[in-house]
C-alpha cells in the first residue's frame, strides 16, 4: 500500500494486534522522507477528527512515522466544539466522547498524549500547536463541508513552517485516488475500486508504544463531567444496544461474523430478520475501520458463500461512493445536487396534488395513517437505527407526503440526522438523495409525485416482508 497515494499534502483489530502484524519502521517511510519538519520542534500532533481509534488508523500510523523519524514525541488531539442546533443530542455525543475516552486510556498506553481541546479548530489548534511547539499536524478526511471548512480554518492560522498532512483514514481506497472526479453510480466506480483494492486491502502497520516522550505531558480528562457540561439535547437519549468504541465495534463485528454473516446476501431485506451486520455507527464515528472489517469477513466469513461479496460490495463500493459523492457534488444535500432528469422531472411534478400532507411535526413523531412508516419512525426515535429496506421506503414517503421535493428531502435529512446514531454522514446524505432525488439510480417510468424517481408503496413491502409483524413489534397502539 502506497502511503503516498493515502496522504494529501494539500491540507482495532478484531483482536489485540498480532505479533504478525508489521511494526513501523521510520527508516522504510518514504513518503515522510519528503516532509520537512520545523528545526527544535518539541514534537508531532495528530489532529483527530474522523476517526476515532486508535488502531487501524493510517492517519495516526503517519503521524507516528514521522515522530519516529524526527525522535520526537507524539500527541493527539481532538477539538471538541458543540453546534447550536437541534442536531447536536445526547445520543451523538455520549457515543462520541465513549468512544473518545477509550482512545485517551489506550494512548496512555502506548505513551502518547491525548489532549481534549475545547472549542472549534480554527480557535484553538494553531495556539495549541504553536504553545507546544509541535512540528507537523497529521489529520484524517472528510467530504463533509463543515469539516472541510475547519481545515480551511486551521490552514488560515496555523504557522506557515508547519506542514499540515490529510490521510485518508476512513477509505479503503483514498477517495481522491479512487477517482478524480464525481462518479454516476455504482457501476462507475467499482471497477475502480476493484482494480485498486488489492493495493490498499492490506493488513496495518502496528500504533506501537512510543518511545519519545515528553516532560509536559497532557491535562487529564474528567469525561462524566464534559459530557455533563455539553449543550445538548437530551431528550434524544443513548441507545442500550450500541456500546460506544472500539471494543463494542469489535464485538459487533464478531457477532455480524458468527452469527448473521450467512444470512447477508439472501435476508438482509427482511426487517423480521437479523441479518444487517448493524456496524454503521462505529464506522460513522471511526471506532471501527472499514477496512479492518472488511479484512475479517474475507479471513474468518469465508464459509458465508456468497455473504461475503455481497457485503463487501455494500461496505466498499457503496460506502466509499458516498465519501465521492459529498467529497464531488457541493450541493450533495439538497435538490439542486441530483440528476438533471430528476430535477426536471420532480419539478415538473412539484404542484401535483398529495392525496396526503404532514407536516415536520407530524412525521417527526409518528403520526400517519401508514403504521409501517409510524414503526419504521418510532424505531429510529427509540433506538437510533433504521432497518435498510425500511429508510428507502421512509425516505420515499416523505416526498410523497410533503409539498415538494425540497422540504421533502430537508425533513428527511433532519429525522436521520436528529435521531440515527449513524446520522450526519455521507451514508445518510446520499441514501436520502437517492430516495427522493435518484442520486446513483436511472430514470423510472413516470408518475405522480415522484416523476421518474424510483417509487416504492406499502404493497411491494408485503410481498418482500412480514410488515404486520413488524408493525406490532415497533408500533405503539397509541400512535
Amino acid at each position: 500500500m502506497s502511503e503516498k497515494k493515502r496522504k494529501s499534502t494539500s491540507a482495532a483489530a478484531v483482536k489485540e494486534p498480532s505479533a504478525k502484524q508489521q511494526k513501523l519502521d521510520p527508516t522504510k517511510e518514504k513518503a515522510g522522507c519528503r516532509i520537512r519538519i520545523k528545526h527544535g520542534s518539541e514534537g508531532v500532533l495528530y489532529w483527530m477528527l474522523r476517526d476515532h481509534r486508535v488502531q487501524d488508523n493510517w492517519a495516526l500510523i503517519h503521524a507516528q512515522q514521522l515522530a519516529l523519524k524526527e525522535k520526537l514525541p507524539l500527541h493527539v488531539c481532538f477539538c471538541l466544539f458543540v453546534p447550536k442546533s437541534e442536531l447536536s443530542t445526547l445520543r451523538h455525543y455520549s457515543f462520541m466522547l465513549k468512544g473518545l475516552k477509550e482512545v485517551e486510556k489506550k494512548c496512555r498506553s502506548l505513551d502518547i498524549q491525548f489532549h481534549l481541546l475545547h472549542g472549534s479548530a480554527g480557535d484553538v489548534l494553531p495556539g495549541f500547536v504553536s504553545d507546544r511547539e509541535l512540528g507537523a499536524v497529521v489529520t484524517d478526511f472528510s467530504p463533509l463541508r463543515e469539516p472541510l471548512q475547519w481545515l480551511e480554518d486551521v490552514k488560515k492560522t496555523l504557522p506557515k513552517d508547519i506542514p499540515l498532512i490529510q490521510v485518508d483514514a476512513h477509505n479503503i481506497v483514498p477517495c481522491w485516488v479512487a477517482s478524480p472526479k464525481l462518479e454516476y453510480a455504482a457501476r462507475t466506480i467499482r471497477g475502480k475500486l476493484t482494480k485498486l483494492l488489492p493495493q490498499f486491502l492490506t493488513d496495518f502497520p502496528l500504533v506501537e508504544k512510543h518511545p519519545y516522550t515528553t516532560a509536559r505531558t497532557a491535562k487529564l480528562i474528567d469525561w462524566e463531567k464534559t459530557l455533563a457540561s455539553l449543550q445538548v439535547d437530551r431528550d434524544v437519549g443513548e441507545p442500550e444496544w450500541a456500546m460506544p468504541g472500539t471494543k463494542g465495534g469489535v464485538a459487533m463485528l464478531e457477532s455480524f461474523i458468527d452469527e448473521r454473516l450467512k444470512l447477508f446476501a439472501t435476508q438482509r431485506n427482511d426487517p423480521n430478520i437479523a441479518g444487517l451486520s448493524q456496524l454503521s455507527p462505529w464506522i460513522r464515528f471511526g471506532h471501527l475501520s472499514a477496512q479492518r472489517v472488511a479484512l475479517q469477513v474475507q479471513s474468518s466469513g469465508k464459509f458465508a458463500g456468497p455473504s461475503v461479496a455481497t457485503f463487501i460490495e455494500e461496505l466498499v463500493v457503496r460506502r466509499e461512493l458516498t465519501d465521492n459523492f459529498c467529497f464531488y457534488n457541493e450541493k450533495y444535500d439538497s435538490v439542486e445536487g441530483t440528476h438533471d432528469w430528476a430535477q426536471k422531472s420532480l419539478k415538473a411534478h412539484a404542484k401535483d396534488k398529495r392525496e396526503y400532507l404532514y407536516t415536520r411535526e407530524q412525521l417527526e413523531k409518528a403520526k400517519t395513517h401508514d403504521k409501517l412508516w409510524n414503526a419504521s419512525q418510532y424505531q429510529m426515535i427509540t433506538e437510533g437505527k433504521m432497518h435498510g429496506f425500511l429508510r428507502m421506503y421512509w425516505a420515499k414517503k416523505i416526498l410523497e407526503w410533503t409539498s415538494s421535493p425540497e422540504e421533502a428531502l430537508s425533513i428527511a435529512l433532519y429525522l436521520n440526522d436528529r435521531y440515527s446514531l449513524d446520522g450526519q454522514d455521507p451514508n445518510g446524505f446520499v441514501g436520502c438523495m437517492w430516495s427522493i432525488g435518484g442520486i446513483h439510480d436511472r430514470a423510472w417510468g413516470e408518475r405522480k409525485v415522484f416523476g421518474k424517481v424510483r417509487y416504492m408503496n406499502y404493497k411491494g413491502c408485503q410481498r418482500k416482508f412480514d410488515v404486520a409483524r413488524f408493525e406490532k413489534k415497533y408500533c405503539p397502539k397509541n400512535l
